[in-house]
């Protein structure tokens, strides 16, 4: 799986970004797994014609000393299907912004 990993997390960090992930984004039913949403602005063509399949997400899981976002964008809607892929370049860059914005929000610095 490809993946974006921050680790060497402190615990104080870990709290802090558990907070927020708890009060921002749905869990998946696991624990440590949250749900993001793409933002629709940047599907790729194949996901603007699966209007059926969205919202489209990338799986964020937490631990006390890392977190790692899978850069496989999917849906909660199929388990297989054309529009869940690997992130393209836009939606990759995408995902690290929007996790390296959660940690500068909450003035985490790795």
């Amino acid at each position: 799986m490809k993946q974006y990993v921050i680790d060497q997390l402190r615990l104080e960090d870990y709290d802090a970004v558990k907070a927020y992930l708890d009060a921002h984004f749905d869990g998946s039913g696991v624990g440590g797994l949250y749900w993001i949403p793409l933002d629709e602005g940047i599907h790729n063509e194949v996901q603007q014609a699966h209007a059926d399949c969205r919202p489209f997400y990338f799986a964020v899981e937490l631990s006390e000393d890392r977190m790692s976002c899978e850069l496989l964008v999917r849906t909660t809607r199929k388990i297989r299907c054309d529009c869940i892929s690997y992130a393209d370049t836009a939606q990759r860059n995408w995902i690290i912004d929007a996790m390296d914005a959660i940690l500068e929000k909450l003035g985490i610095s790795i």
